[in-house]
């Protein structure tokens, strides 16, 4: 049986391929755990500053929301909300405002020694978890100020 170099190759590429994104699916749940954990700090930070009920954060996987109220004469009115949605297909998330604007994706993937990157897929740029949640939390606190 004639056996093609140019097919192993291929094979064993395909192979990685599939090895790499069934550890980033596996891995995607944890980095919405980890997104939670850091816009946690966030949104204390902000009631902190805000008042308790200016802010609110719920987790109910596949997805992230973030609350933002602001009080006004009848009691707390919200304001904005922003939705961090796991994305399998990218694999990763597709962040939605509450006002209809294009969602931001972000995509998700695995480095050498299991640790988590993150990628702004319209900037074709990698992003630290600061960048994250910068972004996330600017969509629903601070509407009105400039990015």
């Amino acid at each position: 049986m004639m056996s093609f170099q140019w097919l192993q190759m291929r094979i064993s590429e395909e192979n990685d391929r599939r090895k790499k994104e069934t550890n980033t699916l596996a891995r995607l749940p944890s980095a919405l755990e980890e997104v939670h954990e850091a816009l946690q700090v966030c949104v204390q930070q902000y009631r902190d500053a805000f008042g308790e009920e200016a802010a609110e954060l719920q987790l109910d996987p596949p997805r992230i929301k973030v609350i933002a109220r602001q009080e006004a004469s009848e009691g707390w009115k919200q304001n904005s909300t922003v939705e961090v949605l796991l994305v399998p297909i990218l694999p990763g998330f597709q962040i939605d405002n509450g006002s209809g604007g294009d969602p931001w994706i972000v995509e998700v993937g695995v480095l050498p020694g299991e640790k988590l990157y993150y990628r702004d897929r319209e900037k074709d740029q990698y992003i630290t978890m600061e960048d994250l949640t910068k972004r996330i939390v600017d969509r629903a606190f601070f509407p009105k100020l400039p990015e």
